[in-house]
């Protein structure tokens, strides 16, 4: 074959023929969800002996997972040279550090308050660019009309607005707040996941309203399957479509304020079909021995998501 040839067929004699990328015939090829583990599994906010973030790295990667979520209110320091620690630590035990798990409160008719939250979600979008996370779950806030956390779970996540404003208030606050914040996020990679969480996140169309008015790639969805307490399956896949991050809670032992029955095959089968192919992170809300309860937790959503 001459050059003339070559050129014309982009093969050589007696060569084999490569399949192009471009090649519509190609198979679809799928791999399993890769299982993380969020930091808050092993403190729960009350095991002081499991806060420390560099022993539950080490926990982590001895237990096999592939990567890792920092929950902010875990650390002790922000400070860059304590997160460049943290970023060190867990590259040499071969973790993904993929998640930053935030919090932060819109739902406030004070400008002053929701502007000094709004500076507090830009410093943790800087940290999680300190430490090379691509994520961040950030919430609406609640009304803060509950007596404690506690009171709020014995109301099912549901509260009242505060007197005289309404929820119709609080979709003001929470779009315009993460207006002024999305073009830090843009500048510095992370992608902000809004949970369905509390406040505004306790419906799928809190969450979307929220997400489709800002209709930007770097807000999209935390989903996380604890948060659901009626009729999860149908309500995750409202939000499947727009998720960036899965937190996937267990319950070994029983749970601290509710325990849920989840069929991870069957919420596996729900992202799937939305096209999901990102990072699973592990939530674990129990009352067993993080210890026992977590490595059977990762069988269970390995099981579930190959």
């Amino acid at each position: 074959m001459n050059r003339r040839q070559f050129l014309a067929t982009g093969t050589l004699a007696g060569a084999p023929t490569l399949l192009h990328s471009a090649d519509a015939t190609a198979p679809a090829t799928s791999r399993p969800n890769r299982i993380g583990v969020s930091s808050y599994s092993f403190w729960g906010f009350r095991r002081e002996e499991l806060r420390d973030i560099p022993t539950c790295l080490d926990h982590a990667a001895r237990m096999g997972f592939d990567g890792f979520e920092v929950l902010q209110r875990q650390l002790v320091s922000t400070d860059n040279s304590e997160l460049q620690k943290i970023k060190r630590h867990a590259f040499v035990n071969g973790l993904d550090l993929m998640g930053y798990s935030t919090h932060q409160g819109f739902l406030s008719p004070e400008k002053e308050k929701r502007d000094a939250q709004i500076q507090h979600t830009i410093d943790c979008i800087e940290q999680a660019y300190a430490l090379g996370i691509p994520t961040m779950r950030v919430n609406s806030g609640t009304w803060g009309t509950s007596k404690d956390f506690d009171d709020l779970m014995a109301k099912r996540g549901i509260e009242e607005p505060l007197e005289g404003y309404t929820e119709e208030d609080a979709y003001g606050w929470v779009i315009e707040s993460y207006r002024k914040i999305l073009p830090v996020a843009e500048r510095c990679g992370v992608i902000l996941g809004l949970e369905n969480h509390w406040g505004l996140g306790v419906t799928p169309e809190g969450v979307k309203r929220v997400v489709d008015a800002i209709d930007s790639p770097w807000l999209r969805v935390t989903l996380d399957t604890g948060n659901f307490l009626e009729d999860p399956y149908a309500r995750l896949a409202q939000l499947a479509p727009d998720t960036v991050l899965l937190q996937a809670k267990t319950y070994f032992g029983g749970g601290v304020w509710y325990t849920l029955d989840l069929d991870y095959p069957r919420i596996a089968g729900i992202l799937k079909d939305a096209g999901f192919r990102g990072y699973v992170s592990l939530e674990f809300e129990g009352k067993e021995n993080p210890l026992t309860a977590i490595p059977k937790s990762l069988d269970l959503l390995r099981a579930a998501f190959a």
